[in-house]
């Protein structure tokens, strides 16, 4: 009893000083082993608040280590969810199961229980731990398969629960640390997350930098909401927010925001030699028209409708921070250069091309733009020079 009072204090220091699941599943796998578990495989199993990511499972082996699964939302995270005695429990509003192995009838049902009995597990424990949040982080569950010939004994069994409560917690204060870092990103961009987290949350907080902008618009999308439902629009929205925004992300740029069917992104540069900023923008705008094209030729042979993007670039300073309302605020980039942005897209229909570039960006690049003309921008007091990539 008191090496399992131990295990709870060296769980929740765990808990305290790491963010690895991993890790504190190895330690709490072996230090049941040195207490008599006959353990031959252990894993922790939570759901997580992810775009991508359903689930995720830890386990350790006796023989290999430490492996992680991953639960994605299509079919076959479905599929994985319902290969484990997890799905069983949860259908059926249980907290705890057992399967005596090889011999429980169970075992056909699921192929995780099968693939134990193949590594020559006796038994199979599943226990549940539940979390009032109100959130998808809804519990965690620790399962441990023995190879011993009877199996755990019931004092084994019963002793679990000295330290589940400490291992629940912890993995729910690792997971949400986690959560509050990823959808911070998925939502704001890497760079941006980790402003906010460090502390910069309040409104007006921010600083200027220099930085490559690119600004892409989606050509007609107004019309297509009139005359297709909004499933097929959000569809084809997410569909070439997609292929514009994976080279931005490839090219080390930051996607600020979507605004209706326009994506705004920064480059940040040192003011004193913003050229390889803008050639990281400018690689990234190349290869966004490229997929752009290619989502298009696909759809084209479904009898979809064409979407086009424009897509602009300029270079100027900008004040990255909080702004909003009190307790709604947005962490951007605004200010002239980004104004300047927005309308020199305007022109790409006036003069029909579809990567325009600033004389201010150009200037730090040594060739690939031609002059296209030079234009009032509404709100703007001086013309501006604009190019465009030569064809």
């Amino acid at each position: 009893m008191r090496e399992l009072r131990e295990l709870v204090d060296w769980i929740i220091a765990k808990g305290l000083s790491s963010d690895d699941i991993g890790d504190l599943l190895q330690g709490v796998a072996e230090e049941l082993v040195a207490l008599g578990y006959p353990i031959l495989r252990a894993s922790i199993a939570m759901p997580t608040i992810d775009p991508l990511q359903r689930a995720i499972s830890v386990a350790w082996s006796r023989s290999s280590g430490i492996s992680l699964e991953v639960q994605g939302h299509d079919d076959a995270g479905q599929k994985m969810f319902r290969r484990s005695p997890i799905s069983y429990l949860l259908e059926n509003n249980l907290r705890q199961g057992r399967w005596r192995l090889p011999t429980d009838d169970d075992i056909a049902s699921y192929s995780l229980l099968k693939e134990l009995v193949d590594l020559g597990a006796t038994d199979y424990l599943l226990k549940l731990i539940s979390f009032n949040g109100g959130t998808a982080l809804a519990g965690v569950g620790f399962s441990i398969a023995g190879d011993d010939p009877d199996g755990f004994s019931e004092k084994q069994v019963a002793d679990l629960d000295i330290f589940l409560p400490a291992l629940a917690l912890t993995c729910y204060r690792i997971a949400s640390t986690r959560v509050a870092a990823d959808m911070l990103a998925v939502y704001t961009g890497t760079r941006t997350s980790g402003r906010i987290l460090s502390g910069q949350t309040q409104r007006g907080e921010g600083a200027p930098i220099y930085a490559a902008i690119l600004l892409a618009d989606l050509k007609n999308f107004t019309s297509l909401n009139e005359i297709h439902p909004p499933a097929y629009i959000v569809g084809w929205l997410n569909e070439h927010f997609d292929a514009i925004g994976r080279p931005v992300e490839q090219e080390g740029g930051e996607i600020l925001k979507f605004m209706g069917d326009s994506l705004l992104a920064i480059f940040p540069a040192e003011m004193e030699n913003p050229a390889e900023a803008c050639h990281r923008a400018l690689s990234a705008a190349q290869k966004a028209m490229q997929a752009n094209a290619a989502l298009n030729r696909k759809r084209l042979g479904g009898a979809e409708p064409e979407i086009l993007a424009d897509i602009v670039l300029h270079v100027g300073e900008v004040f990255y921070g909080n702004v909003g309302a009190a307790r709604r605020l947005d962490f951007t980039a605004i200010g002239k250069a980004v104004n300047e942005a927005a309308r020199m897209e305007k022109l790409c229909d006036t003069v029909g091309r579809s990567l325009l570039a600033s004389q201010a960006f150009v200037s730090h690049l040594q060739a690939g733009f031609e002059p296209v003309g030079v234009f009032s921008l509404k709100g703007v007091t001086r013309s501006a020079e604009i190019y465009a990539l030569a064809e």
